[in-house]
């Protein structure tokens, strides 16, 4: 029996068992005897890997944003109200047969777009070559998910090929930690009460991947598949943001049919791309940082950027490689500090618009 007639029976046992609390351990074995044959029947890849066929894209810039859409929903035109960039573009469908990259500049940030192939239902099996334009979609660090203003349920179908190729699209990683050991057998511990997951379930998975000596502790009430998440190691949880294009086409109606959260645009007419560059620039978290010397003072039209969050030891690593190492102490003005001029170390969390000085050893 062939990978793939092994796949479909074990589907076919899924969709036959009924769920509940006397079945989730066989269901939970299901999961994971599948995830491990989808990963070898994409050759190790299973979601992760890079592009092939052309697709493979350097990246630049700050970020990088991925264009995901069906085919003719106007990725192209929107690239080119973006940024400028010549990506061709028709009203029919398959025009972009390769990865056209662009560079949107933005409150000082260089954000690179990458204009992908448009793909199809089945995309994460490879259909219409979709699981090597998927594939682009897992170094990005925002996932615009394009969709025509009268199809307002195709978001949450991207969302099912992105999470088919092991992109988790606005989720957090889960707060599962598993050590492997040589000996000693494994230890499974709860810190949050579950509501699937029990000892002899978590226990049959891990043993699944070949782990029988360890520990695993789970710190949230957490699903079967979560579970296998963190097992097969090659996931990624990347921030998404919708754009609904055409918006000129349709009536109030047809926009009340969508959930809040989405930024509606006419990429044809350049309508609301301002607000759709900061809503990108938003969901990137990006923040600026000026530096500053005993000579000179901040350049405030070339800001470093860094990510919300980011600390006096980021900021070092992007000035030099070693300059966290010979850092004596940093000087911070604005609304991080304290003061203006406030020293501070290696831990100290920068804001938007901060200016620092640093001072060696």
């Amino acid at each position: 029996m062939g990978i793939t007639e092994k796949i479909k029976e074990i589907e076919d046992q899924m969709a036959k068992t009924q769920k509940h609390k006397g079945t989730e351990h066989h269901l939970g074995m299901l999961k994971a005897k599948l995830a491990k044959l989808k990963k070898e029947q994409l050759g190790g890849s299973a979601g992760g890997g890079g592009a092939a066929g052309g697709f493979a894209v350097k990246k630049s810039g700050n970020a990088t944003v991925a264009f995901i859409g069906l085919p003719s929903v106007g990725k192209s035109t929107l690239l080119s109200a973006l940024t400028g960039a010549k990506s061709k573009a028709a009203a029919y469908a398959f025009t972009t047969l390769t990865c056209i990259p662009g560079m949107l500049q933005y409150n000082g940030a260089n954000i690179q777009l990458l204009d992908l192939p448009g793909i199809i239902a089945g995309a994460k099996t490879g259909r219409g070559r979709g699981r090597e334009v998927l594939a682009v979609a897992r170094s990005a660090d925002l996932v615009l998910l394009i969709v025509d203003v009268f199809d307002p349920h195709y978001a949450s179908k991207l969302k099912e090929e992105l999470y088919g190729i092991g992109i988790r699209v606005d989720e957090n990683p889960p707060d599962i930690v598993v050590e492997t050991a040589v000996r000693g057998g494994l230890n499974v511990e709860f810190t949050k009460k579950q509501s699937e997951l029990d000892e002899k379930t978590v226990t049959g998975v891990v043993n699944e991947y070949g782990i029988f000596n360890g520990s695993v502790i789970i710190r949230q009430n957490a699903t079967v598949d979560e579970l296998i998440d963190v097992l097969t190691a090659n996931r990624r949880y990347i921030p998404s943001l919708t754009v609904v294009n055409k918006v000129d086409l349709a009536k109030a109606s047809d926009l009340k049919k969508w959930d809040k959260g989405f930024v509606g645009v006419s990429a044809q007419n350049r309508e609301n791309i301002e607000q759709l560059k900061e809503a990108i620039f938003q969901k990137l978290q990006l923040i600026r940082v000026y530096t500053k010397t005993r000579f000179k003072g901040p350049d405030k039209d070339e800001p470093m950027m860094l990510k919300r969050g980011a600390t006096i030891a980021d900021f070092c690593d992007q000035v030099h490689r070693d300059m966290r190492s010979l850092l004596k102490y940093a000087q911070v003005w604005g609304a991080s500090a304290k003061h203006p001029g406030q020293k501070v170390g290696l831990s100290h969390v920068i804001a938007d618009g901060d200016v620092v000085q640093l001072h060696k050893r």
